[in-house]
């Protein structure tokens, strides 16, 4: 019961200091929105009159000091209302509605995305630490420099001509095509999070497999494939196991790219249509709400770390 209080304990005290940092970034995404000018001059129709634009204004509530547009903005967001849409295509529909229309194509695509980058990070990194300095290690860090350094949007357009056009293994048709049509999408997205993993598993191995303990398990005729699988991997793995929260980061500014590169109508498209749009409350919401998912993996990240090491406290 002690564990489990303590596990309890610590998650109430990470997510209050969470809500300091949710209130910043609500801040200064409302500045930055505040300072790129007046929406009104999108949202107005063509040759609106002066007493048109200050009713819109008045509407919408833009004609008030920015401290009070934030104070209200937080007020609504207080009592679960993210705002009404400004947009064109979604005017008058509720933020939160939309967001919750979104964000499951957003949740699928990372999900399957983090499938790929770990399914071939941590068996890529195995197999380069074991073959240190030969041509396959090699092969595989430059493999990795490639697939880390290379945009999203690039490498995006590169597997759409290669795997789409090219070939035609993969369909272009947005959802329509079915499962096969995240495929494309989601390995632009794991990929280069792949290449950091296997990087990361590599460098990992490499020190623990120099540990004296492994040596002494050599020294007691032990087959190889125990060693390494079961007392090697078992160890080196808790560095990666330990930021794969952390990894919610990369993916959630990954799939803004990736999702307007394939068209695909989640969370990230979302957002690069209502900027286009000024539908800044749109805007807002979507970035809150990624936001939380950030700080619920940074969250997830330390509980993980305290549980798979042993000689870390929750405190």
């Amino acid at each position: 019961m002690g564990g489990l209080a303590d596990l309890i304990s610590y998650v109430i005290r990470k997510i209050l200091l969470a809500i300091p940092v949710v209130l910043l970034a609500t801040f200064i995404v409302f500045l930055m929105l505040y300072m790129t000018g007046d929406p009104i001059n999108v949202l107005a129709p063509p040759h609106a009159s002066v007493e048109q634009l200050d009713a819109l204004r008045e509407k919408y509530g833009l004609n008030e000091p920015f401290i009070v547009q934030y104070g209200l903005f937080l007020w609504q967001l207080l009592h679960g209302d993210m705002g009404t849409s400004v947009g064109f295509v979604s005017r008058g529909l509720e933020v939160g509605d939309l967001i919750a229309e979104k964000l499951p194509r957003t949740l699928e695509l990372m999900a399957i995305g983090w499938g790929i980058a770990y399914s071939i990070g941590i068996p890529l990194g195995i197999f380069s630490s074991l073959r240190h300095n030969s041509l396959g290690d090699r092969g595989v860090m430059v493999f990795t420099l490639l697939a880390y350094a290379m945009p999203s949007f690039w490498l995006g357009i590169l597997f759409m001509w290669l795997f789409a056009v090219y070939l035609g293994w993969f369909d272009l048709r947005g959802t329509t095509g079915g499962f096969a049509s995240i495929i494309l999408p989601a390995m632009t997205l794991g990929v280069g999070n792949a290449a950091l993993t296997t990087r990361m598993m590599r460098s990992s191995m490499l020190e623990v497999i120099r540990q004296d303990y492994i040596t002494q398990l050599r020294s007691r005729g032990l087959p190889e494939r125990e060693i390494i699988y079961k007392h090697a991997v078992k160890n080196a793995i808790l560095p990666v196991i330990t930021v794969i929260g952390l990894d919610i980061g990369w993916f959630v500014a990954g799939s803004v790219v990736v999702e307007t590169v394939f068209s695909w109508p989640g969370i990230g498209m979302l957002i690069t249509t209502s900027i286009s749009n000024a539908d800044f409350p749109v805007v807002r919401g979507c970035i809150l709400v990624l936001a939380l998912f950030v700080i619920a993996g940074n969250l997830m990240a330390d509980i993980l770390y305290a549980y798979v090491d042993p000689r870390v406290r929750l405190g």
